[in-house]
Order: C-alpha cells, then sequence, then structure tokens
C-alpha cells in the first residue's frame, strides 16, 4: 500500500525561472567537496537517488570530477543531460570582461558540457586578474581590482546568454543593495541569487526582493554548518524532527523549499546523499515554528571579503 510519504511530491518541486529559461529543482547537490575522488562519487550517488540540480565553480577545483560522474551516468540511459539543472561560477580573478569568454569555456571543457543552466559570479569582489585565484601580497593580504566594477562583469555574463552557452545567470555571496543595483542597470536579469541562508540566517529582506521580482533565491549551507551554533541540534528543529517522524536535516531541506528558496546540500556519504533527497511537506505550524527562531548566525564570511569561508587556504 502506497504511503503518504511517496506519494509526497515535495522532492520533485521545481521553481520557474522568470529570468532564465526553464526550471530550476529547488532540491539541489552541492559539489564542495575537497577530493575528486569523492566528488566523483557523491555526484554520481546523488544523481543515483534522484537530484536533479547541481551546483559547481572554478574555484572548487574538481569541475573535472563532477562531469565525469556526469557523463558517465548519461551515458548509462537512465538520465538525460536535459533532465539535470547544471550550476558553475566565476571566480574573482576572472572578473575582467576579456577574461569571462574563456573561464566560462574552461569550466565547460572540465564539466564535459555544452551548455550550463546556470552561471553565477561567485562573489561580487574582484581580485587581481590572473592564473592565481587566491592573489595576495607580501603581507599576506589579498590583492583586489579596482579596475572593473560589478556591473562590467554582468555585462559579460549577458553576452554569454545571448550566445546561448548558458541559460541563465546570476549573483552570488551578494547583500540586497548589491542586488538591487544589478537588477536595475541590467538588461538580463539575475535569475537567481546564491547566498547562505537557513532558520538562522534566513534573508528575509532579500527572500522578499527576490520574490517581488522573480528571482530564485538558492540557499547554501541549508543545513548550517558543523560548527557551534550546531543549527541540527537546534531544540526546534529536533522537537519537529521527532513528531513528523523525519532527521533534522530532512525537516530543515523541507522548510527551505516550503518557504519557496532552492537549496544546496552537500555529503560525501551515500546514505546522507539518500536521507537528503526523501524529504516531505511539513505541517504548516513547523514552517511557521522555524521560521519563528531568534538566534542568528553566518557561518561563512566570504560576503565580507571575497574570501571563501568553507575552503581552505592554498585550495
Amino acid at each position: 500500500m502506497e504511503t503518504t510519504t511517496e506519494r509526497d511530491n515535495l522532492r520533485f518541486t521545481k521553481i520557474p525561472l522568470i529570468n532564465g529559461s526553464g526550471v530550476i529543482p529547488a532540491l539541489g547537490f552541492g559539489t564542495l567537496i575537497p577530493d575528486p575522488i569523492d566528488t566523483k562519487r557523491a555526484t554520481t550517488a546523488a544523481l543515483e537517488v534522484g537530484f536533479r540540480q547541481f551546483d559547481s565553480s572554478e574555484r572548487y577545483r574538481n569541475e573535472q570530477a563532477v562531469g565525469e560522474a556526469m557523463q558517465e551516468v548519461f551515458r548509462g540511459g537512465k538520465i538525460k543531460r536535459e533532465e539535470v539543472f547544471v550550476a558553475t561560477k566565476l571566480w574573482n580573478n576572472n572578473h575582467r570582461p576579456e577574461r569571462v569568454k574563456p573561464a566560462f569555456e574552461a569550466s565547460l571543457k572540465r564539466l564535459q558540457l555544452d551548455y550550463v543552466d546556470l552561471y553565477l559570479i561567485h562573489t561580487p569582489f574582484a581580485f587581481q586578474p590572473g592564473d592565481e585565484q587566491d592573489p595576495r601580497d607580501g603581507s599576506g593580504k589579498v590583492i583586489y581590482d579596482d579596475g572593473v566594477t560589478l556591473l562590467e562583469t554582468w555585462g559579460a555574463l549577458e553576452g554569454l546568454v545571448d550566445e546561448g552557452r548558458c541559460k541563465a545567470i546570476g549573483l552570488s555571496d551578494v547583500n540586497v543593495e548589491k542586488v538591487k543595483g544589478i537588477f536595475e542597470s541590467a538588461r538580463i536579469k539575475p535569475a537567481v541569487v546564491h547566498v547562505e541562508s537557513h532558520p538562522y540566517l534566513p534573508e528575509w529582506e532579500l527572500l522578499a526582493f527576490c520574490n517581488t521580482n522573480g528571482i530564485v533565491l538558492q540557499a547554501f549551507a541549508a543545513l548550517g554548518h558543523s560548527t557551534e551554533p550546531k543549527l541540527l541540534d537546534d531544540p526546534v528543529i529536533t522537537s519537529i524532527a521527532k513528531r513528523v517522524n523525519k532527521t533534522p536535516a530532512q525537516v530543515l531541506l523541507a522548510w527551505a523549499v516550503q518557504r519557496g528558496t532552492a537549496l544546496l546540500t552537500t555529503s560525501k556519504t551515500p546514505s546522507r546523499i539518500k536521507e537528503n533527497f526523501n524529504i516531505s511537506t511539513l505541517p504548516e505550524e513547523a514552517v511557521k515554528e522555524i521560521s519563528g527562531i531568534k538566534t542568528r548566525q553566518r557561518f561563512n564570511p566570504v560576503v565580507e571579503t571575497g574570501v571563501p569561508g568553507f575552503i581552505p587556504r592554498g585550495r
């Protein structure tokens, strides 16, 4: 006999991209995994359990492993390329307009794809142009590039959309002011804004702006982070999990989808990847209870400096 969970389609939620073409599956898999072998295994496992939205980046230095995993699965014939939403990101050392297209093409080549569904500017901070992803001066300070504006970089991304190589473009690690600035000036509007967001950092103001303007808010670190305070141990989350007979992770991911965001979750463990896909709709009062959590904590300081908080220095 069919159970309610099997009938529940929350995990298959898709959000239309008003400023891009197509839809984005709400439940996404993030590929920020340091080891390429782990990356390949995790990407394969995520595709096999049902994830259809994948996020990568040139900065993660593992696009090749992500691409290999996808190509092997596509060759198997059960899943087609057009069923999978793939995003990657432009890193800070490639913000100069003339560097954007070569960086984009290098990502496509590593991913072994002829287009991506979404291309994001990884952070609004331009670093010194060149091959060094983490350029530093003699005293170890980041070398920024003040010879280019975010709008100029955005213009180069618009050119990629014109050429049909990416179906949508967006911003990442930005605050609401930056999003407004680009939204007001851009010819092609951002389709997605990718930021850290979870009950300790709900980003209500940014979400409201995105909702009003047809932009999808995509939440990374949707389960918080392994540092304190641990969102997965929050008493509100754990008590709801017991009540609805789900894990705290499943509760947090359902909340993210039910409040209208797309999200990313990352794991190297096949059982955890399966658990993270297997979400079900929460009762409305549970969603309200989670939205009412008062703790505030940002886990990734990238928005302040453009230096990635979850990638160790030198990687």
